[in-house]
């Protein structure tokens, strides 16, 4: 029974490769994966804030994003939208302060760091080799953190919430490499 089962999974993974390097020969594959990665990013950074605490960098998904972000995401957030919503953010931390809770912090600095950052980095290294090592290195950081604090590659499957924030997690990892190799 369990023999069939990892059989099974062993062609489920061969018929999702290969649908991937058939995606990826028509252009597709890295942008799927970086709306995956992106959306597991944020996921997570909603996750953190809501009922996940840990003791793992979670801030630095605020980067990760920065450089896996989808350009039309990006750009309508580095235009007059994220400006309007940057303003919102300053507003309400300057003068409701004590609303301004805790889990409001680093989506209003994702936002700031969007509306503010230079060409030099929004432009040349987001889109560059740069920015997916900078997603490798904090996916494999989150990753290698959260199988420390889970107690093993195991248990990070079997805690609670542990099949969600793990893939969540490999696909940070994932779209880099993927994209770094193709």
């Amino acid at each position: 029974m369990v023999g069939s089962d990892l059989n099974e999974l062993a062609t489920a993974a061969k018929n999702l490769a290969n649908h991937t390097l058939m995606l990826t020969g028509l252009g597709f594959g890295t942008s799927i994966l970086e709306w995956i990665a992106s959306i597991a990013a944020i996921y997570l950074l909603v996750l953190d804030r809501t009922n996940w605490k840990t003791n793992m960098l979670t801030s630095l998904l605020i980067p990760y994003i920065f450089f896996s972000l989808p350009s039309v995401i990006f750009g309508l957030f580095r235009g007059d939208v994220g400006k309007w919503i940057a303003f919102v953010a300053v507003v309400v931390q300057l003068f409701f302060p004590k609303h301004f809770r805790e889990w409001f912090e680093l989506p209003a600095a994702l936002i700031l760091l969007i509306v503010v950052a230079p060409g030099l980095i929004a432009g040349t290294f987001r889109d560059n080799w740069v920015g997916l090592v900078v997603c490798l290195l904090i996916g494999c950081y989150l990753l290698q953190e959260h199988i420390r604090a889970s107690g093993g590659f195991r248990n990070a499957f079997t805690k609670a919430h542990g099949i969600s924030n793990t893939l969540g997690i490999i696909a940070l990892v994932v779209f880099p490499i993927w994209a770094l190799a193709f």
